[in-house]
């Protein structure tokens, strides 16, 4: 019922969920032929086909305000469906409308269909008739991962009749403690308790008894949540079986305990970072851009989640480096650009102290190894972030609107160093302006004659590029990047690649130096469409980045430049000299 999952593969899947039978109808299958499926349910003689149908009745005819309706087509009200069957006078109606009254708890409506049912005298099933001396079973159960991500709580009931139902909420914190999923079964509780057992061969998950009254207040709660939540998280059971569940969670002992977050004050947080700097995980991290780093997962680990910092999981790490760090943190690239390397650190030190499995301890770490050239593009690309991304995600604020772009050319450079290995050395970063590139023929001297055919091949397609795209700069840049790559690696001409795909290459080169795509001003796609190529250049890009002597690895989401002035526009250059200025 947790599944994990990746922005750019599916991860492997944990298998909570541990037995899919008695599939609730949806809504609208319900509403195609609601006599014959109830037929078919009282023909079955199983207790869950027919509460199974009477639930996803009443889900989508749940009057309860909730979010994720406000652009549905409105339904009927409930009590209008109900006049219908009153007004039909078959079994599958009386059936029907007693599943109904059952299930809503209403005390008027029960009295009418028990009125209704006598005076039509159908043979109903035994248990049917006797909903309301259903009995909750003694004992509940709690199934919870060590990690912490969630857990699912199943409870029993039992008919009149000796039939019995089991339900299990599947509640995953990381959503904010809401019910994600659910099903209903037709097994005993000790039969799915079993057959769970049985389903997750896992030494780090823990099946433990549960007081039913908490397990009647944590499963209220959570599912209120995931009421109120949108979008809405919809499953092939979930929340069609929501009316059914909350019937047999309203039959448990009230007076249980409910979630209880746990507390992590400013001066418990404060010790856990002192701990953690003094280890051996975190030598040679305790400086104050690192403790402000930590404050922040901290932050996260503590507020969100399951509330505990100690515990890092997989799932934690996606929703930390793919979403929460790049929205929630207002801060300069080099300053986030840390953070893979101290959530290692950290998950290390955290699990050590928690006495977590070292495989745990490895996939969680493998998790941060997966999603870091992710977050590494993501948090250098413009995008709404603090007050302005909570509005985003009202829809206050478009998203992909036209954000302020990451100020990279003063914030990518913690030293006049780095700045200076960017640009060629400290002679060029002295001499670096902001004058634009000026208008520049092709050099044809230093390209050997069996080549040049195939380079003025793809010349011109880099220039009709340059034309329709990259603007005048940019050509006399990629210009420059062709001629010196056909002077350095002539071979690379001869080989059977495409010259589409050799234009496609240099024109990415000299777009990610200049961080067009960064900057949104420019999509991998128009640029790959305008030159007539699918796919990313990216991998023929290796071999031009390597004859001028640039490491290819990264490059797509490092700084992006190439060692000289030389490929950059003027307003880059002016951004460079800006930071020049600060820095220094």
């Amino acid at each position: 019922m947790s599944k994990r999952s990746h922005p750019r593969k599916q991860r492997r899947v944990r298998k909570n969920r541990p037995h899919g039978r008695s599939r609730a109808p949806g809504r609208q299958q319900v509403l195609q032929n609601p006599l014959a499926d109830v037929a078919a349910a009282l023909a079955s003689d199983e207790p869950m086909a027919l509460l199974g149908l009477a639930s996803a009745l009443l889900a989508g005819f749940d009057e309860r305000p909730s979010p994720g309706r406000r652009d549905e087509p409105s339904a009927p009200p409930l009590d209008e469906l109900l006049q219908v069957f009153f007004a039909i006078d078959v079994v599958e109606t009386s059936a029907l409308l007693a599943a109904l009254a059952g299930l809503t708890g209403d005390e008027a409506l029960r009295h009418e269909v028990r009125r209704e049912i006598a005076a039509r005298g159908h043979v109903l099933p035994r248990w049917l008739l006797g909903l309301d001396d259903a009995e909750p079973v003694e004992r509940a159960f709690e199934m919870r991962h060590v990690l912490g991500d969630g857990e699912n709580l199943v409870i029993g009931v039992r008919l009149p009749g000796d039939s019995e139902l089991c339900a299990a909420a599947y509640v995953d914190h990381n959503l904010g403690t809401l019910v994600k999923d659910a099903f209903v079964s037709p097994d005993s509780l000790p039969e799915l308790i079993d057959m769970m057992r049985e389903g997750v061969d896992d030494p780090d998950t823990l099946l433990t008894d549960l007081p039913p009254a908490d397990a009647r207040a944590r499963i209220t709660e959570a599912i209120e949540l995931s009421r109120i939540t949108f979008p809405p998280i919809e499953t092939d059971t979930w929340p069609a079986c929501r009316p059914l569940v909350e019937w047999m969670i309203g039959l448990l002992p009230a007076g249980g305990t409910g979630y209880v977050r746990p507390e992590w004050p400013e001066d418990a947080r404060q010790a856990l970072a002192d701990r953690f700097f003094s280890s051996p995980f975190g030598a040679g991290l305790d400086d104050a851009d690192h403790r402000s780093l930590l404050e922040s997962l901290l932050w996260f680990g503590a507020d969100y989640g399951p509330g505990d910092p100690l515990r890092w999981s997989p799932v934690a790490v996606e929703i930390l480096l793919a979403d929460w760090i790049p929205r929630k943190i207002v801060a300069d690239v080099p300053h986030l650009t840390r953070a893979p390397e101290l959530l290692r650190a950290l998950i290390r030190f955290c699990h050590a102290e928690r006495g977590i499995r070292a495989e745990l301890t490895a996939e969680t770490l493998a998790a941060v190894d997966e999603l870091e050239d992710v977050y590494q593009a993501t948090i250098r690309t413009p995008r709404p972030q603090g007050p302005a991304a909570l509005l985003a995600r009202m829809g206050a604020l478009d998203p992909d609107g036209l954000w302020p772009a990451v100020d990279d050319a003063s914030w990518d450079f913690d030293s006049l160093d780095t700045l200076a290995e960017a640009v060629g050395g400290r002679d060029a970063l002295a001499a670096l302006d902001g004058k634009p590139l000026p208008e520049e023929a092709f050099d044809w001297d230093r390209v050997p004659n069996d080549v040049r055919p195939r380079v003025g091949q793809v010349l011109d397609l880099i220039d009709r590029c340059c034309d329709e795209l990259l603007g005048a700069e940019l050509r006399t840049a990629a210009r420059r990047l062709l001629a010196r790559v056909a002077a350095a690696d002539p071979e690379l001409f001869l080989r059977r690649a495409r010259p589409e795909g050799t234009a496609a290459a240099v024109c990415w080169i000299i777009a990610t130096a200049d961080h067009l795509f960064r900057d949104r001003r420019l999509t991998v796609k128009q640029l790959t469409s305008c030159l007539g190529t699918s796919g990313s250049p990216s991998s023929q890009a290796k071999a031009v980045l390597k004859a001028i002597g640039v490491e290819p690895d990264g490059y797509a989401y490092g700084d992006g430049h190439l060692g000289s002035p030389d490929y950059l526009t003027g307003d880059h250059r002016a951004g460079m000299v800006a930071a020049r200025d600060r820095l220094a």
